[in-house]
């Protein structure tokens, strides 16, 4: 366990970073990260995740499955710039609709202006909202996804409560987050290019490195994958599970509405 991993865990809704907040504080200092680097988010995935994060969101797809018929109605939560939303439209042959909601505004002009450029605007709606207070009925949809987004929501337990509520019956959650790496070796090298290599090369592409600062400590703050699971747990889902990517640098967590 590296140093810094003392500080994990807890706290979430008053954690920016390693720096405790105060209540209600979170969520308006996030919103200006997401603000700064909404025109580079891709970049920046690619920076944290040294390229995977494309792997690991083709994986996500291929476990979600969407199927090539229409009919098949997902919500992609703290999607923004719609790289999760495109996949599954492609994966579904262009058959399946959906939802990208986001609290950021940046980031979702973002993804509605890359919708109409490459085609999926029929498909998709794009929706500013809060995750922890999602703007739709009871089972209204089929699938919930996140990507690399659910640690930046303040009240984690009450947005997966929600997730919960909007899935039909026989509904799929899956979230995709960094995680804590489980292989020897490779954590330390990971900690090492963390809190060394990302805020750096944040610097050089984008010419600040404080949002990548806060983003590679936020990642620190998340729960464990057993912890996130039973949190899934809580919020009702069953046949609830994780598969760790990369060592664990990654986890895809998956829960049913039954």
């Amino acid at each position: 366990m590296s140093d810094q991993r003392v500080f994990a865990q807890g706290g979430m809704q008053t954690s920016y970073g390693f720096r405790t907040v105060a209540d209600g504080e979170k969520q308006t200092l996030v919103n200006d990260v997401f603000h700064k680097v909404a025109k580079r988010y891709d970049i920046m995935n690619d920076v944290m995740s040294a390229g995977m994060h494309r792997v690991w969101k083709n994986a996500m797809i291929a476990s979600l499955n969407p199927p090539r018929r229409p009919g098949f109605r997902f919500l992609d939560v703290a999607g923004g710039t719609g790289d999760i939303a495109f996949r599954i439209v492609e994966a579904s042959d262009r058959q399946a609709t959906g939802t990208v909601l986001d609290i950021n505004g940046s980031m979702l002009a973002v993804g509605a202006d890359r919708a109409i450029k490459n085609g999926y605007a029929d498909n998709l709606d794009f929706v500013e909202a809060n995750a922890e207070e999602l703007p739709f009925e009871d089972n209204s949809f089929d699938a919930y996804t996140i990507a690399f987004g659910i640690r930046n929501v303040p009240d984690i337990d009450k947005a997966l409560r929600e997730a919960y509520r909007v899935l039909r019956r026989g509904g799929r959650f899956l979230c995709l987050e960094f995680s804590e790496v489980e292989m020897p070796v490779l954590d330390r090298v990971y900690d090492a290019w963390s809190f060394n290599g990302i805020p750096a090369m944040g610097k050089a592409i984008a010419g600040d490195s404080e949002p990548y600062q806060y983003l590679v400590e936020s990642i620190r703050k998340f729960p464990r994958q057993r912890d996130f699971a039973a949190m899934i747990e809580r919020a009702g889902f069953a046949r609830v599970g994780y598969t760790n990517y990369t060592g664990g640098v990654a986890a895809l967590h998956s829960g049913w509405k039954i």
